[in-house]
């Protein structure tokens, strides 16, 4: 089993940074059920909606028990396991590969800093404008202002075994840096607001 999937599980992990720096990883709010802002994602979806980088499911469960169509979309095997345990519908894909529905979806949730999958958050979005129809949106959770755009060699730690430590590439997007990125593809910047310590951010396809 991966840090991740530990994470996946409650434990605690965090990402290190090549410059030593250790961010840890919100693993109570993945596990938890939707709180702390999640509604502010929620409410902004109203029809088939992906969610991408979906972790153990809270969102994606929390939609489907709201009525709305959802699928979630994760690269591990733990993480589409325990959705299903939540009675939602997820599947062991990466985004960059062939995904049901693609430029149909109405919503695409980005949660918990997942604008950084991939370390290319103008590549990830590009992928998002080929997912999701037209009038649709990309609802994206981001940095505090301030924060810009910064990609970074991170690997998760604490590392038990050979499948761990791995480098890979990270991004973190400041909410004041997102409508330059949004331009970059087929998005507009619809709105932005702050509930408590978290950011967000809707982007409609033009």
């Amino acid at each position: 089993m991966t840090v991740f999937d530990r994470g996946l599980l409650g434990h605690r992990c965090w990402l290190e940074l090549a410059t030593g720096e250790r961010v840890d990883l919100p693993v109570d709010r993945w596990t938890a059920i939707p709180c702390d802002g999640d509604d502010v994602l929620l409410d902004a979806c109203d029809g088939p909606t992906l969610d991408v980088g979906c972790g153990p499911g809270r969102l994606t469960a929390a939609l489907s028990e709201r009525g709305v169509a959802s699928l979630g979309v994760d690269i591990s095997a733990t993480a589409v396991r325990l959705t299903h345990a939540r009675g939602a519908a997820a599947l062991h894909r990466d985004v960059f590969d062939r995904l049901p529905g693609e430029g149909r979806w109405r919503h695409i949730l980005l949660a918990d800093g997942n604008i950084g999958i991939g370390g290319d958050p103008l590549r990830l979005l590009s992928r998002m404008a080929e997912l999701v129809g037209d009038g649709g949106t990309v609802l994206v959770e981001l940095d505090p202002p301030g924060r810009g755009v910064r990609q970074d060699r991170v690997r998760l730690g604490p590392g038990s075994d050979d499948t761990d430590g791995a480098w890979f590439t990270w991004a973190w997007v400041g909410v004041e840096a997102i409508a330059e990125l949004a331009a970059g593809t087929a998005f507009r910047v619809a709105w932005a607001t702050r509930r408590d310590h978290r950011w967000f951010a809707c982007l409609e396809k033009a």
